[in-house]
């Protein structure tokens, strides 16, 4: 890979709270390290159109406690085919851009490889709410969904708890079940349901809103994780089989939005910054990441490899908390 003078910032895939703080730090370390910064506005899509700006530091000013990302997001399926991303790095060559910093998660770092493999310097900074990236133990914006989602609970139980009914709350990550377990043990629900270890025994979650009942437990709460879905039929049928008043509550995309918290803004300026400084050492097709307690980097294709799942202990300890 030749001299870089020139970078990218595009955001890819689901928008995360902190991504914003991720393009200020990476802009602005950029520019400090004199090289020059085009934003490439939503995501792939946007590469391919050529909505493509130049970016000052002031450009980035103001922008950190705001969620969403100000460079937009989009889907863009197309460019897994082999033309499509020849297509885009021949677009990068025509901007003057050596290297793009890529502010997404797994979907993202697919289209970053695509990119490395033709020639354009590539790392990609983990954003995603759903902390479901195998090579990190922490995703930007996940923090900020979590808290979101902890508070909506609560507020929730509340009214429940007034009502004495059963309560299923529906939260988001996707295939992952990390909210779900997050929010689980933080809200005090009685029942937690993980992609990665329900049995879909509903009988069993019966069993035990009937047994809490006779022990004079007035409400009961389910967190109920978006990879099992659903959760508006299992009322229904936990109403008929229980006798107890049941709601389905989905909380949907507002775990997407609102301000970062202040661990999602500083570990994606961290983030954002050890991307380019990466990039500059020659580095290229790498993921960042952040593991015992250091920022570390990865290849993309041993960071797709990877597999992650919910710790054994950790579930355990909310199992035994609903007692």
């Amino acid at each position: 890979m030749g001299e870089i003078k020139t970078i990218g910032i595009l955001t890819s895939g689901g928008d995360a709270p902190g991504m914003n703080a991720a393009i200020r730090s990476a802009a602005r370390t950029a520019i400090s390290r004199g090289l020059k910064v085009k934003g490439i506005k939503r995501g792939y899509m946007g590469l391919l159109n050529e909505e493509i700006i130049d970016m000052q530091a002031r450009n980035v000013s103001d922008i950190i406690q705001r969620g969403g990302t100000i460079l937009g997001t989009a889907r863009c399926l197309e460019f897994k085919r082999l033309d499509i991303q020849q297509k885009a790095a021949e677009i990068c060559r025509q901007h003057g851009i050596d290297g793009i910093v890529v502010i997404g998660g797994d979907g993202s770092y697919r289209g970053a490889q695509a990119l490395s493999r033709q020639g354009i310097n590539t790392v990609g900074v983990p954003g995603t709410i759903d902390l479901d990236i195998a090579c990190t133990e922490y995703t930007i914006g996940f923090d900020t969904a979590v808290n979101t989602a902890m508070q909506a609970i609560d507020r929730v139980k509340d009214t429940s708890s007034s009502h004495e009914r059963c309560s299923i709350i529906e939260v988001m990550g996707r295939n992952a079940g990390y909210i779900a377990l997050w929010c689980g043990i933080a809200n005090g629900a009685e029942d937690v349901l993980l992609p990665e270890k329900y049995q879909y025994d509903e009988q069993e979650i019966i069993d035990h809103i009937i047994e809490s009942r006779k022990k004079g437990k007035t409400h009961h709460l389910i967190i109920n994780a978006e990879g099992i879905g659903h959760s508006t039929s299992m009322a229904r049928r936990i109403e008929a089989a229980t006798g107890v008043e049941t709601r389905a509550t989905i909380l949907g995309y507002m775990q997407r939005g609102g301000n970062p918290t202040a661990m999602d803004r500083y570990y994606a300026s961290i983030m954002g910054a050890y991307a380019v400084d990466i990039m500059l050492k020659g580095k290229t097709n790498r993921v960042v990441g952040y593991t015992h307690g250091q920022f570390t980097d990865f290849d993309i294709e041993e960071a797709l490899q990877m597999q992650k799942s919910i710790d054994d202990y950790q579930y355990e300890v909310a199992q035994l908390l609903t007692i």
